[in-house]
């Protein structure tokens, strides 16, 4: 049952994910062109373990944040913070996102470089 569950949860949140218009689509996209690109060159630079770790660890704490944020503004549905969910048409929607989120963003960034070199 338990098992049902999650992979239910993990539906509604890539269905968000993939909807949500928080974000231009050109801005998704560009978003995974840059962590690919960054990847590449952190192989380049410093090789396959650090780079793994660099990943992990970049997934793991933006996981966090994505909890954090699924969390506090009770799945998607609630303003918290620079999140921000207007009702439309009686249709509940995030409106905008901001500072905060990115910030943590760019903090999971620094965090998961320090991480990968010190464990490297």
């Amino acid at each position: 049952m338990k098992v049902n569950k999650l992979l239910e949860e993990i539906k509604y949140d890539l269905s968000f994910i993939s909807t949500h218009s928080l974000q231009p689509k050109w801005y998704k996209f560009l978003k995974v062109l840059i962590l690919v690109g960054f990847l590449a060159g952190y192989l380049l630079l410093f090789g396959l373990s650090a780079t793994a770790v660099f990943f992990v660890a970049f997934l793991f704490l933006s996981f966090l944040v994505h909890m954090l944020y699924r969390t506090k503004t009770n799945r998607f549905k609630r303003s918290w913070l620079d999140f921000v969910v207007v009702e439309e048409n009686n249709e509940i929607r995030a409106k905008s996102i901001g500072k905060f989120y990115y910030s943590a963003i760019v903090l999971n960034a620094i965090l998961s470089l320090a991480i990968s070199q010190a464990l490297s």
